[in-house]
């Protein structure tokens, strides 16, 4: 996939050129690019003057960086226990058929990226799935064709 990187000189110039700011920095780049492109931590590296593994492992060690590009939107199914007792195994089976791929993937067209996560926090209204920042409750398998209409 190839990206425009001019961006990157203004995610850099916001902040002072240190190791202090690499987290920060990676959150700027995750946040344009939706994703943590191999070239924009090199760049960080080298701008910053810090070890390429170093980028590379406080960019492996948070769960909210990812390496790989991801769909516009990003779905992702609460498994936690409330949520996995009021069927979420069912809604993730009904997703995966409904857009063709599984779990931890991104469909051809990179307009959604299906995630299986722990726990969202919003056990009340199991089960939970969150489509973008857009969090849907109560989620019924007839439903989830609806969250993810665009396809």
């Amino acid at each position: 996939m190839k990206h425009d990187f001019n961006k990157l000189t203004d995610i850099f110039d916001k902040y002072p050129k240190t190791q202090e700011s690499l987290i920060a920095i990676l959150q700027d780049i995750q946040k344009e690019y939706q994703y943590l492109p191999c070239e924009a931590l090199e760049q960080t590296s080298d701008v910053l003057d810090v070890p390429l593994s170093k980028v590379f492992s406080v960019s492996t060690f948070y769960n909210s960086f990812s390496l790989t590009a991801k769909g516009e939107k990003v779905v992702k199914i609460c498994t936690g226990t409330a949520c996995h007792i009021r069927g979420a195994k069912l809604l993730q089976d009904q997703l995966e058929n409904h857009l063709a791929i599984k779990a931890g993937e991104t469909t051809e067209d990179m307009k959604f990226t299906l995630e299986v996560v722990a726990c969202v926090g919003a056990c009340a209204m199991a089960p939970v799935v969150v489509v973008g920042d857009k969090y849907h409750g109560s989620v019924k398998v007839s439903r989830v064709k609806k969250l993810v209409k665009a396809k």
